[in-house]
């Protein structure tokens, strides 16, 4: 099962309606538990994978969307575009890998917070009490990187090639996953291999991928 709707507490309204979607099942279920302690919080739906969250949050309508940035189906960036173009919510990502140009991309995005996965779960309260109050929440160790990190030659399209190198996908999946024709990603992956000096496309994506900007 892909995403289910969860009950909080008594049933009563209760604040600050919540989605988690995370695809590690003990981790989804912890947030679940925890934040639904709060007084103020609950927790309306989960999904465990991109696809999931998207449906659930259309089904649902909730204040805020917790999304883990690396999940099956549509990553959390993805989803929080796709949430956000369909229903009047606001989106804090939870990652591993506070990567620039991962947060670069959630900004573009419009996404409300982004927070490392260590974040403690009170800690986690606030910042949805923040984000659902209209604010943006930055984690200021991943600001900082951000902004000393070295400037990307790369264009938007060339780095969402390059993210999609870095799994088994073939061009034509690549090209099919970005709507655009084989040609035309071929052709930013080409650049992209240049601008780098690499010899693959997957030598490209690894070291855009050490750099931080994947």
């Amino acid at each position: 099962m892909s995403g289910a709707a969860v009950a909080g507490g008594s049933g009563a309204a209760r604040g600050i309606r919540l989605l988690v979607a995370d695809d590690e099942h003990l981790i989804r279920g912890a947030l679940v538990a925890l934040l639904n302690l709060e007084p103020d919080i609950e927790v309306v739906a989960s999904a465990d994978n991109g696809v999931a969250a998207v449906e659930q949050a259309i089904a649902t309508k909730p204040d805020v969307c917790l999304l883990d940035l690396e999940m099956p189906e549509a990553d959390g960036i993805e989803a929080a575009a796709r949430i956000l173009a369909a229903v009047p919510t606001r989106v804090v990502i939870v990652t591993r890998h506070a990567r620039p140009g991962v947060l670069r991309r959630a900004l573009a995005s419009k996404v409300s917070g982004f927070v490392p996965k260590s974040t403690a779960a009170e800690d986690l309260a606030h910042v949805i009490r923040d984000v659902a109050a209209g604010r943006r929440y930055i984690d200021p160790e991943i600001a900082a990187t951000a902004l000393t990190a070295e400037r990307c030659p790369l264009t938007d399209r060339e780095l969402d090639a390059l993210r999609y190198s870095r799994s088994t996908m073939s061009v034509q999946q690549i090209a099919d996953r970005l709507h655009l024709a084989q040609g035309t990603v071929r052709n930013y992956l080409s650049s992209a291999m240049t601008k780098l000096d690499a010899s693959s496309r997957h030598e490209a994506a690894e070291r855009a991928w050490q750099q931080g900007w994947i």
